[in-house]
């Protein structure tokens, strides 16, 4: 995320005093909860109705958890990375291209 959006969400919460609400279990709930929103968009076909509703719902969810990783203090950059470490060591591509299968389920 550039820094001037960043900022522009935190600032959006700070002006409305809303960081008080912002406890990890609330933040998680509303996570959930946008990603049912999102899912509802697939719901009973398998192809998104509108896009502007999927950009909308899957801004929602992705507002909600950057406002989680800064209220625990979480760069962003640095979870992500090391989470991608750790799947590129449990899903090495030579082994798993164009297969679906969980990381048990296929020889290594």
């Amino acid at each position: 995320m550039k820094k001037e959006t960043y900022d522009r969400l935190m600032k959006f919460r700070d002006d409305r005093d809303w960081s008080q609400f912002h406890t990890g279990e609330n933040l998680a709930k509303s996570i959930m909860i946008e990603a049912g929103e999102l899912l509802e968009v697939f719901q009973w076909t398998n192809q998104e109705k509108s896009i502007d509703k999927v950009k909308e719902e899957l801004a929602d969810v992705l507002s909600y958890c950057y406002l989680m990783a800064d209220h625990y203090h979480l760069d962003v950059d640095e979870i992500l990375n090391k989470k991608l470490d750790q799947n590129e060591a449990k899903y090495p591509a030579d082994k798993v291209r164009g297969s679906s299968k969980k990381y048990n389920e296929y020889k290594k």
